[in-house]
């Protein structure tokens, strides 16, 4: 099998992959149906109501997370998966429910988004870590990169379909249809045959998460990942918010248009995690390289004179977006001790979609204050200089000279993080 798949030849990790990515596709088709829902069916385009529903959809990462983290290091992580994709499907049946019966207020969206986020806020950290025990430590970065693929392939196909079924049927089904894709996933975990570490052994809850906490900021590197991961969340990850004002206040699209700059900006995340799966690990350079190129072609987006403009240069935005998260992520599943993974990676899922629960409604709010463009812009104006001050930090950490640091990050070889 090719290297780029190597972690394909665990059959563990093959069943799992399978459920997962018709699972991933449900969840792309929902948060299109849900950001549509709000702001056409329950709201006149109000860009702040839709922030606001990503924002709580968020916000329990950033509250729970840490506790999920617990969770992942304590118990069998199959286990929590099973009640974390049973809860996520039910909340999906409850909001379609309500649409397609004609009685949804905006209060209910509200609370779906959050219930959504609680069970999120348990599932990711033990989903994460699961990965590192179907494949082992040879295969993480490259079962960490398919993970990404199959993710942004489900981005690719998920808002568009969705964008047809709207279209066509309205966003109840398409509800419906992702609560049900719940159900492979429970599915593959049925399926699955592995014997997991026994789970470690600790102190109370509160004492562990202080634990995790102090074990990151004992390390320089997860200090920077977690610092950039905070900005980039809440500044440079909003873009379902934005491109639902940018589609329909800029150029006045409906929601066919919508769900294809979703699948667009699939392109360049899907390559950018099928060229993560043939590097053997991460590199410093691709993390602030990826921080970098966000803001930039985030920044040229907010000046896009078309659509299809604005629509291409999403393809580069998902392409340094997925090249900096994967080398988040696979750095942290490769340095980090095994008792600690999970409530390490829950930190950084909380810092993340902490961030953008907290940046969504700010987001939201510019866009319909001063325009969508200039919810781009501000983005990714916040974004590129994050990325310019962590090029400093390197090069004061490592005693280089600043244009040393950029070269590093724009290209030039250098050891593995």
């Amino acid at each position: 099998m090719s290297a780029m798949f190597r972690a394909l030849e665990n059959p563990n990790y093959r069943i799992w992959a399978g459920g997962a990515i018709v699972s991933n596709i449900g969840t792309w088709m929902q948060r299109v149906a849900q950001d549509w829902l709000v702001l056409t069916v329950l709201t006149d385009h109000s860009g702040a109501a839709v922030g606001l529903t990503t924002g709580l959809q968020f916000l329990p990462m950033l509250l729970f997370g840490p506790y999920g983290g617990v969770l992942a290091d304590r118990y069998r992580k199959r286990i929590i998966l099973m009640w974390t994709q049973l809860a996520m499907g039910f909340t999906g049946l409850a909001i379609g429910l309500l649409v397609v019966t004609g009685t949804a207020q905006l209060w209910h969206a509200y609370v779906a988004a959050f219930c959504l986020g609680v069970a999120s806020a348990v599932d990711a950290p033990a989903r994460q870590a699961f990965v590192s025990e179907l494949v082992g430590q040879d295969n993480i970065s490259n079962a960490v990169a398919l993970n990404s693929a199959s993710f942004n392939t489900a981005r690719l196909t998920g808002p568009a379909i969705a964008g047809v079924l709207i279209a066509w049927v309205g966003t109840g089904p398409v509800f419906l249809l992702n609560a049900a894709s719940f159900a492979a996933v429970l599915v593959s975990l049925f399926r699955i045959r592995i014997t997991q570490p026994a789970p470690v052994a600790g102190q109370r809850n509160k004492h562990q998460v202080v634990e995790g906490v102090r074990y990151v900021r004992r390390r320089p590197d997860l200090m920077l990942i977690m610092v950039l991961v905070g900005i980039l969340g809440a500044f440079g990850m909003n873009f379902p918010v934005i491109n639902s004002l940018m589609a329909t206040t800029e150029f006045s699209m409906g929601p066919s248009e919508f769900g294809l700059l979703g699948s667009i900006m699939a392109v360049g995340t899907l390559a950018g995690a099928l060229l993560a799966a043939r590097r053997s690990g991460p590199r410093l350079r691709f993390l602030l390289g990826g921080a970098l190129g966000l803001g930039f072609f985030t920044i040229l987006g907010s000046l896009a004179p078309s659509f299809w403009t604005y629509a291409a240069i999403l393809v580069p935005v998902g392409l340094a977006s997925i090249t900096f998260l994967n080398s988040c992520n696979t750095s942290i599943q490769l340095s980090v001790e095994a008792q600690f993974r999970g409530r390490v990676l829950a930190l950084y899922l909380a810092v993340l979609q902490g961030g953008t629960a907290l940046g969504s409604p700010l987001v939201g709010w510019i866009g319909s204050q001063y325009g969508a463009r200039w919810s781009v812009a501000s983005g990714g104006i916040v974004v590129l200089l994050a990325g310019i001050a962590a090029v400093v930090a390197v090069s004061r950490r490592n005693r280089i000279t600043f244009r040393g640091a950029l070269r590093m990050a724009l290209g030039r070889r250098e050891p593995a993080v």
